[in-house]
């Protein structure tokens, strides 16, 4: 798989695509933020940075505070592949977070997607 398109794209476009599949779900961007947060360290301000610079997803993992020590609780499949089976690790953090989204997106409890 070819990962260096995807590491280029600004993390401000991705976003807003996260943000237009969760409402047509019905679901709250503040959600959306409290699972980046969760997974990333990130708070409102250091998000919003991120954004406002229009960084790449390698920059926005890259300068992410703390990765949470549970990210490797989240398995699955998400376009095709095995989160927990993804070798490189940056492609990793990026599936994680797509599955993060994807739970939000079909309903799941925050309490699951959190893995509490």
């Amino acid at each position: 798989m070819n990962n260096t398109k995807i590491f280029s794209y600004s993390f401000a476009s991705i976003y807003q695509l996260y943000i237009q599949k969760i409402e047509r779900k019905e679901r709250a961007k503040a959600d959306l933020d409290t699972i980046i947060f969760w997974l990333t360290g990130y708070d409102k301000q250091s998000l919003q940075k991120q954004i406002d610079k229009k960084n790449d997803l390698k920059t926005f993992f890259a300068e992410a505070p703390q990765m949470n020590s549970n990210a490797s609780k989240i398995t699955g499949v998400i376009c095709g592949y095995r989160v927990e089976d993804i070798e490189d690790k940056l492609m990793q953090k990026i599936r994680y977070l797509d599955k993060l989204v994807d739970e939000l997106a079909k309903g799941k409890a925050m309490e699951k997607i959190l893995r509490k």
